[in-house]
């Protein structure tokens, strides 16, 4: 049972260095690695320039909110 258990991290190792040289060989599968990167950035690049938008907007309504509890004190 204990030689088993110690197989299994290098089993895991081989299994996953063969999946990534066959993902390179592979070109059907490459593509979608490269569509998928792709998504991600083009998701990533949204929500920065959406917070680039409302930060100013933010910003002023923090202000407000902070401001009328300075007067109400």
């Amino acid at each position: 049972m204990l030689q088993k258990i110690s197989v299994f991290p290098l089993a895991a190792y081989l299994a996953f260095t063969g999946f990534i040289r066959g993902l390179g060989k592979d070109e059907r599968g490459l593509s979608g690695v490269v569509v998928a990167i792709l998504l991600i950035l083009i998701a990533v690049l949204a929500v920065v320039l959406i917070w680039g938008f409302l930060s100013g907007w933010l910003k002023t309504l923090w202000d407000q909110i902070t401001g009328e509890a300075t007067k109400i004190k």
